[in-house]
């Protein structure tokens, strides 16, 4: 079964505002797609799209490109966005994507798949694929990793405390970690063609309060809120409170480098 989270329209807002678009993974795909699919590339998907910070990162190489998600909150944040003229997003479920069967050149899903019916997603990616179409589902670790001067370690000491309060908020359809989902999926991927990778590293530049934003767009941490908000309020503060502390500065809008650990893998129809 899929699982329908991130619905609410301030929930979309924050996604918006906090998620990270990971650029350094597009150009990835785009590199391994080009060396096995003839041009032009027509017709890009990117499902569980959100607010479409990696819809809109395709843009460049394709005719057309449609961000899907089974959210209407997150596909009317998606289209309030500036978006390239060939950018344009549709309401649907993962498993039930409303185009013609080998349309599509590639079909990505950017830390969406591990919400949806895994076996029917496949099953409906490999339907909507064209023969030399690609596939491209990635994700990244919730351990996100703080670098400021010398006491990097003790912010990251901090940052685990966070991690390990919403632990017990993770919806049971993940588990702890959603990396044996994805590997369970590749695993059982037909196509002869295809490559797992989890080692790619980004670093992203950001006020502090951006960091504590984009934990709070985690599922974990809105079931937290939803639950308790003001037991949610207070776990971020307080954490926010000892890394301003630890950093000896007194404005959350200090800069510092967020570390993002990516997994991912990509395949290509036979």
């Amino acid at each position: 079964m899929a699982v329908r989270l991130f619905e609410g329209k301030d929930h979309a807002a924050a996604y918006l505002q906090y998620r990270v678009a990971p650029q350094e993974l597009v150009s990835t795909v785009m590199s391994f797609m080009e060396k096995r699919t003839p041009k032009p590339f027509n017709l890009a998907l990117d499902v569980g799209c959100g607010s479409g910070q990696g819809t809109t990162l395709l843009a460049p190489y394709f005719t057309k490109v449609v961000g899907t998600d089974v959210s209407p909150a997150q596909i009317v944040t998606a289209q309030a966005n500036k978006n390239p003229p060939n950018v344009s997003y549709r309401q649907c479920p993962a498993e039930e994507l409303p185009f013609a069967s080998g349309e599509v050149d590639l079909l990505s899903a950017m830390t969406a798949a591990h919400w949806f019916d895994h076996q029917r997603f496949l099953k409906e990616a490999d339907r909507v694929l064209k023969p030399g179409g690609c596939l491209a589902l990635l994700s990244y670790t919730m351990d996100m990793e703080l670098e400021y001067g010398d006491i990097s370690s003790a912010l990251n000491d901090i940052c685990k405390e966070f991690y390990g309060a919403l632990l017990p908020f993770r919806d049971p359809y993940i588990g702890k970690s959603s990396k044996k989902i994805y590997l369970d999926m590749f695993n059982s991927c037909s196509y002869p063609d295809k490559e797992w990778n989890e080692c790619l590293q980004t670093k992203r530049t950001l006020p502090l309060s951006q960091y504590i934003g984009m934990v709070e767009t985690f599922s974990s941490y809105q079931k937290l809120k939803n639950k308790d908000p003001a037991e949610a309020k207070h776990l971020s503060d307080h954490i926010r409170n000892k890394l301003m502390s630890a950093m000896k500065v007194s404005s959350p809008e200090t800069e510092v480098t967020m570390i993002m650990h990516y997994f991912y893998w990509l395949a290509c129809k036979p």
